[in-house]
């Protein structure tokens, strides 16, 4: 089973919303976690989404980046307003150091806990006692763990039942500049989602063509770059198709276009299996319309769900 880590941003949700359909018809293959960072009405009509499509998912309540740091009881209720009894989800928290610091407190919040829920799914974003581990599993009826291998040791896997198990990791490779990707035009991904079942794990985690890192705020930058994933020869690889005139940031549009038609050129010559995303690029083409930049995370993100789900 997959599970896309999503930051609760407009348009990562919005991208969610628009695959409700796809991930409806293969609700077995798919959880995604959403780490809510804003209250918004995108947040609150991506729930009623998930809800309609009877789609499994996980919600993060201890959300470690955003608004929401520390609102518990505001991210119950949100779930409570927009859920209105379902409970096909997991209540997801994050687990590191400063969860092991207050474990107790954390059990005595979820006892009070009252909404309905499947049961929980835990983050393992460093490495804890055994102690606390036992205490997390005595306490929470626990259906997965995750576990961010670049965070724990490869061993720390094994405390865990293997039931439980999705590896969690962030395979994309960021630069500094969106300019930087025309020195790199192509970079590995993962095989994951091809042998995650042979190291025996129930699921597998990753950031998408978005990464760990989290910014709240965007700019213009000088250089637009559409990362697009695909599979060759059993891997999921990055292609990143980036504009050449990037002298300012003047210009997005013209910016996104010289991206836009290298993607098309790209995906003609290599013909490609088509995802919603690549056909969203090519009308975009066709059009010879900007959709803005968040519209051009939403779409890869949207590629590259569908991608890893028709594959697994």
């Amino acid at each position: 089973m997959y599970f896309p880590y999503l930051r609760g941003k407009q348009f990562e949700l919005i991208a969610l919303r628009e695959l409700g359909a796809l991930m409806s018809s293969k609700s077995e293959k798919i959880s995604p976690i959403i780490e809510p960072v804003k209250d918004s009405s995108t947040l609150r009509s991506t729930l009623k989404e998930l809800v309609q499509k009877n789609i499994n998912f996980n919600f993060i309540i201890n959300p470690r980046v955003g608004s929401f740091i520390n609102s518990f009881e505001i991210l119950i209720k949100i779930l409570e307003e927009n859920l209105n009894g379902y409970t096909n989800f997991q209540l997801t928290l994050i687990v590191d150091k400063t969860t092991q610091q207050g474990i107790a407190d954390l059990i005595k919040f979820t006892n009070q806990i009252t909404i309905n829920h499947k049961r929980y799914t835990l983050i393992h974003n460093s490495e804890i006692g055994g102690n606390s581990i036992e205490q997390l599993n005595a306490s929470l009826a626990v259906k997965y763990n995750l576990i961010y291998f670049s965070k724990t040791s490869r061993r720390y896997y094994r405390e865990f039942n293997q039931d439980t198990r999705v590896s969690l990791d962030d395979y994309f490779r960021k630069l500094d500049r969106n300019a930087d990707y025309l020195q790199v035009p192509v970079s590995d991904f993962s095989e994951e989602y091809k042998f995650y079942t042979d190291d025996n794990f129930v699921g597998f985690s990753d950031f998408l063509t978005i990464g760990d890192i989290y910014s709240e705020s965007g700019f213009l930058p000088r250089a637009v770059a559409i990362h697009l994933s695909y599979i060759d020869q059993d891997k999921i690889k990055i292609r990143h198709f980036t504009s050449d005139s990037n002298q300012d940031s003047s210009d997005i549009g013209g910016k996104f276009a010289e991206a836009l038609q290298k993607l098309v050129n790209w995906c003609n010559e290599t013909n490609i299996t088509e995802t919603e995303g690549i056909r969203i690029f090519k009308e975009l083409h066709n059009r010879g319309h900007f959709p803005g930049l968040g519209s051009i995370k939403k779409i890869s993100t949207i590629n590259h769900i569908e991608l890893v789900i028709n594959n697994i």
